[in-house]
């Protein structure tokens, strides 16, 4: 009798199996497309393809100012990842319309900017290892371009959707705004919001206060070039902002995506508390996550997310001595911190455009 092979089919755990090495494979793959558009979009290689007709990579290194032998490299791993065309009669390259919408500034939305995540978080990785085996955290020092890149990000969620979007949130504050209130922005960043809010009412007044000397050295600057006399930045550490916030110094307080990496986060949302007027609005950007890990599996951008939090939002609160709250906080943490806070008006909102974050609209 002979041997015949019978093909079975695979039992559920080989399929499981299966499925995880094709994820895991495509994921090699995928973060190396994320590192090449880093490269892209921080050399102006994406820019300069866009709207542009087939180019040799010597052309384009010409265009760009760049080295052509890294020019040529580059072009090749984008052609691998099928993002840049290519015509081997030649040797030319280009990148399609309907990609350069959504990797240039011709889109509504530039997704090259976050890809500049992945290079930033890995070369913190040595850093986070350690704090694995001893504690603590990773310093803010060791994020010299963070701030830059939070900057492009929120100029791409917060900034579009400011006026017509975020503030009508929180019924009738246009119009006091017009009319004229103090505002303040915690962790404001570089100031991108603060900057387009003294500029469109110039009746209110602004202050900003970050932890970043370099943050808020740009912000000056940036507020100094618009002629901006309504608004001023202040390097300040909020990790105290319950004992030392003016009470009613404010009529409206922001927070765009700047709870979760507080050293003090409940002293701060204290601080905000106190630093409102019994008719104060307190408006929060923060990230839309469940609390619960296991209610975060379908989030469409969840893995990323708490891979941010581990290299960065987490650890530089630990780095402070701080609670290390974490990108993914949730939904739930966050209600419940700013009821201990003493805000008993919430209302939390999700806009359109932004799968990424959750809006709070809070009052005293």
């Amino acid at each position: 009798m002979c041997d015949i092979d019978i093909p079975t089919r695979p039992t559920p755990q080989t399929t499981h199996a299966d499925d995880f090495e094709s994820r895991l494979v495509k994921a090699l793959n995928h973060g190396g497309l994320l590192l090449l558009t880093s490269i892209g979009y921080r050399t102006g290689l994406l820019e300069a393809l866009a709207g542009q007709p087939p180019l040799t990579s010597q052309a384009l290194a010409e265009r760009s100012g760049l080295q052509e032998r890294y020019v040529r490299e580059w072009l090749g791993g984008m052609v691998a990842a099928e993002v840049v065309e290519t015509d081997p009669a030649d040797a030319t390259y280009w990148l399609p319309d309907e990609r350069a919408a959504l990797l240039t500034d011709r889109g509504e939305a530039n997704l090259a900017v976050y890809a500049q995540f992945i290079p930033l978080l890995g070369s913190v990785e040595d850093d986070v290892v350690r704090c694995f085996r001893e504690g603590g955290g990773v310093p803010y020092s060791r994020y010299p371009r963070f701030q830059e890149v939070m900057a492009s990000d929120s100029g791409q969620t917060v900034l579009p959707a400011l006026f017509d979007a975020i503030l009508p949130l929180a019924p009738g504050l246009t119009e006091r705004l017009e009319a004229g209130i103090r505002v303040l922005d915690c962790a404001c960043g570089r100031g991108r919001a603060l900057l387009a809010l003294a500029e469109r009412f110039p009746a209110s007044r602004f202050v900003g206060y970050d932890l970043s000397e370099e943050a808020i050295a740009w912000a000056r600057d940036q507020a100094e070039r618009a002629g901006l006399t309504n608004l001023a930045f202040e390097v300040r550490d909020l990790g105290d902002f319950d004992a030392t916030a003016e009470p009613g110094a404010f009529e409206l307080v922001t927070t765009f995506d700047g709870i979760h990496d507080q050293a003090q986060p409940r002293r701060l949302l204290a601080g905000i508390h106190r630093s409102l007027t019994a008719d104060g609005v307190y408006l929060v950007q923060d990230i839309h996550a469940s609390s619960h890990h296991h209610l975060d599996r379908e989030h469409p951008l969840g893995a990323i997310l708490y891979a941010v939090s581990l290299s960065h939002c987490m650890t530089v609160s630990l780095a402070q001595g701080g609670e290390g709250l974490g990108t993914m906080w949730g939904r739930e943490r966050a209600l419940a911190y700013l009821k201990d806070a003493g805000f008993r008006d919430i209302q939390v909102h999700q806009l359109e455009h932004d799968i990424q974050n959750d809006y709070f609209v809070c009052r005293p």
